[in-house]
């Protein structure tokens, strides 16, 4: 959408969104196998609703994982540890359904070919220092702000569930101004006006001033911006206890907010091998090399593999006319830079680590921290010097 003018719109959730509880729990599962067993095979579902976790899936692995511990010290963490929230870690109950993995596909993997076929999608951008579209970042960021005033004790009112959602407005391609922004927020009664129906309007000044206004740049938001401050008035029942949640469920959340194309295969509960994931980190690594050398503002990237087979059936980039060589051109340097097998890919990105509950919530990319190697641009100068 280069040179165009356009409203542009993502979301983000808090951890204590009952979809980011699964996606934690799975991952939680997933880090706890790695930890002592760096070949386990893990695919771990979870479901979560009023007193109850399922977690599901098929696990291969040499080390023994205790499911009850990790589960009710994940929900902990999480803040769920007040009995009239409808959800606590120490209450719910918990089904252990994990099976082993299928010796069919196992085959396959063991061989060093992909755990599945699909397509996976890089992007990157240049319009924010994250190298990622301004929308889906500030909404992160609104939630994860949501989040520290909530354990630092500054707003003691608000409860884990919470959503954000931000409206960004492009002139000629570029962020220009936030024209909206939506922040529900849970909270306990305290703030409620006396007949009940509503926050009050000192309740909605405070989350504004505590939670937007250290987040939205100034020169970003003006007279005009639309700002709604859980805008059905009261957000008292949250978390599990008003919704279902799933692993899985929130893949525009955990990746670009909907600006860039998504494969349709999610990443919580999946080890390395599921190319779901690895291979999705690994073209976000080289979208965000790419646009870092300067050869584009913009870059987006599709592989795609075939089940038991290591390297991708077919790999796309686009630049959408933001740089002066060709798509084929990047296209050649990439298959020459970078190995796209899973096993290379393993190796570049380190990802036989328990690194993974910490990408569960607020976004897989975008991210200055250690373990998301997949954020590094280390090899952005390598490629300029081959264009």
């Amino acid at each position: 959408m280069a040179g165009k003018s356009f409203l542009f719109t993502s979301e983000s959730v808090t951890e204590g969104h009952p979809d980011k509880v699964c996606d934690q729990i799975s991952d939680a599962v997933l880090d706890e196998v790695l930890r002592n067993d760096a070949d386990g095979r893990v695919a771990c579902e979870t479901f979560v609703t009023i007193g109850l976790v399922i977690v599901g899936g098929e696990i291969t692995t040499e080390t023994y994982v205790d499911i009850d511990k990790v589960v009710r010290l994940t929900i902990e963490d999480i803040g769920y540890t007040d009995p009239n929230l409808g959800f606590h870690h120490k209450t719910c109950s918990i089904l252990n359904a994990i099976g082993n993995q299928s010796p069919d596909i196992a085959q396959g993997v063991n061989t060093g070919g992909a755990g599945d076929q699909g397509l996976m999608t890089g992007y990157a951008s240049s319009e924010t220092k994250e190298l990622m579209p301004m929308p889906i970042m500030l909404a992160h960021k609104l939630v994860r702000r949501m989040a520290e005033v909530r354990k630092d004790g500054t707003l003691n009112y608000l409860r884990p569930d919470g959503k954000s959602q931000v409206t960004v407005e492009y002139a000629d391609g570029a962020p220009k101004r936030v024209s909206a922004i939506v922040l529900s927020c849970q909270h306990t009664e305290q703030i409620l006006d006396y007949v009940k129906t509503s926050i009050t309007e000192d309740a909605r000044n405070e989350l504004r001033k505590a939670i937007i206004d250290p987040v939205i740049p100034e020169n970003m938001i003006d007279s005009d911006t639309d700002i709604f401050i859980n805008p059905t008035g009261k957000f008292v029942i949250g978390g599990p206890k008003s919704d279902t949640g799933m692993t899985g469920r929130k893949i525009i959340v955990d990746t670009y907010g909907g600006m860039a194309t998504h494969g349709g295969g999610a990443f919580s509960g999946k080890d390395p091998t599921k190319v779901d994931r690895s291979a999705a980190y690994m073209a976000r690594y080289i979208a965000n090399n790419v646009v870092a050398s300067g050869v584009a503002r913009k870059c987006t990237i599709q592989l795609a593999y075939a089940i038991g087979i290591p390297e991708p059936v077919s790999i796309a980039i686009w630049t959408d006319n933001t740089s002066k060589y060709s798509d084929e051109k990047i296209t050649e340097v990439i298959k020459k830079k970078f190995d796209l097998t899973p096993k290379g890919i393993i190796e570049k990105l380190d990802l036989r680590r328990p690194i993974y509950k910490k990408t569960a919530a607020y976004g897989h990319f975008g991210r200055d921290e250690e373990e998301f190697t997949w954020e590094k641009t280390d090899l952005a100068d390598e490629i300029a010097k081959e264009m």
